[in-house]
């Protein structure tokens, strides 16, 4: 994995996970709990979230073919879905969806480990997350090399987010409501434009396929 390639895979997947926007849903899942207890759900979801998106870089392209699925079909799909959720951030949509599902998880009384779920999942390791990582997968040249570059990726944003929910209530603060509506926007337009790239990427494909005879 080239340097650059490392780069935009670094912005897509924190744009994707966006931390910083779910420090209000992490305070809210944590309410009550001590410093040391609220570093230990950080320090399980991260290995949780870790521990899918992983998965996903090494089963993902195998998936993909089971299914009977293209790259550029995937690609272009999932360029879709990263776009919609850029768009939710955008318009400040995402942060309701998320809290919404944080307060049905805990409003039903089932959820024992809140940092498994929700916060792993679906909030961190959520359909955004899996998309970009079996997108970036997909644009490595499948070398061993490539593979670990990007479980390194992984490892280094799981390691921003466990930091970010460290700090939570300091950055919470320090941010504000504003500070914090602010910063999800811009990360939206930065993923809106990651999007129609990997829509690009796939429809470029899709056209430059030799055309095959009939008969």
């Amino acid at each position: 994995m080239t340097r650059d390639a490392f780069l935009v895979g670094l912005v897509t997947l924190i744009v994707t996970i966006d931390p910083v926007g779910l420090i209000p849903v992490f305070l809210s899942l944590t309410r009550g709990a001590s410093h040391a207890e609220r570093r230990s759900i950080a320090l399980r979801a991260a290995i949780v979230t870790f521990a899918i998106l992983s998965f996903f870089v090494l089963a993902g392209s195998w998936l993909l073919r089971w299914l009977e699925v293209s790259l550029a079909a995937f690609r272009i799909s999932g360029g879709l879905l990263l776009f919609w959720i850029s768009f939710e951030m955008v318009f400040e949509k995402r942060a309701q969806r998320e809290q919404q599902t944080a307060d049905v998880a805990l409003g039903k009384d089932r959820i024992r480990d809140v940092a498994a779920v929700p916060l792993a999942i679906p909030l961190m390791a959520g359909p955004g997350a899996i998309t970009a990582v079996i997108l970036l997968a997909s644009r490595s040249d499948a070398s061993a090399l490539a593979f670990v570059s990007l479980l390194a990726l992984i490892a280094m944003v799981t390691l921003v987010c466990y930091l970010v929910f460290l700090a939570a209530a300091r950055l919470s603060t320090l941010l504000g409501a504003t500070g914090n509506h602010v910063l999800s926007r811009m990360l939206g337009v930065v993923l809106s434009a990651l999007a129609v790239q990997f829509v690009i990427d796939g429809l470029r494909t899709v056209f430059s396929a030799p055309v095959v005879p009939a008969g």
